[in-house]
């Protein structure tokens, strides 16, 4: 990981292929440092094809949100397992107790987005700013 451009309004960095984490970082990215995040913690991970993640969890405060970017498997919160594949979203509240696996023959890409439950009190339009600047890609 390698920090690409940053200044007091941002930090942008370069992760590399993702096929590489599991050589790289057991199979998981966290950025909420390499990208001085404040309020979210954002990681990419792979999971091998025919792998189990290593361990249920849950959380004290805050609440975790899986995008699978490929592959396709089960998705366990506490009592209640269902199928998860490219595509699939699934919120989990801090108390669920949460695990997966990858029921595929693909290795399993996907971001995980973890922040305080009920923390967010605007967000879109209701937070943004439309903002006069010049494009610098041109």
């Amino acid at each position: 990981m390698k920090t690409v451009a940053e200044n007091k309004n941002f930090t942008a960095i370069e992760l590399g292929k993702l096929a590489l984490l599991p050589e790289t970082a057991n199979g998981k990215a966290f950025l909420k440092e390499a990208t001085k995040a404040s309020g979210t913690e954002i990681s990419l991970s792979v999971l091998p094809a025919k792998t189990d993640l290593p361990i249920f969890h849950s959380h004290k405060q805050n609440e975790e949100t899986y995008i699978v970017l490929s592959g396709a498997g089960k998705f366990q919160v506490d009592d209640q397992c269902f199928d998860i594949a490219e595509g699939s979203i699934v919120r989990v509240a801090p108390a669920g107790v949460r695990g997966m696996t990858n029921t595929s023959d693909e290795q399993m890409n996907y971001i995980v987005i973890q922040s305080k439950e009920s923390s967010l009190e605007q967000c879109s339009m209701e937070d943004g700013i439309i903002d006069e600047a010049t494009s610098l890609w041109k």
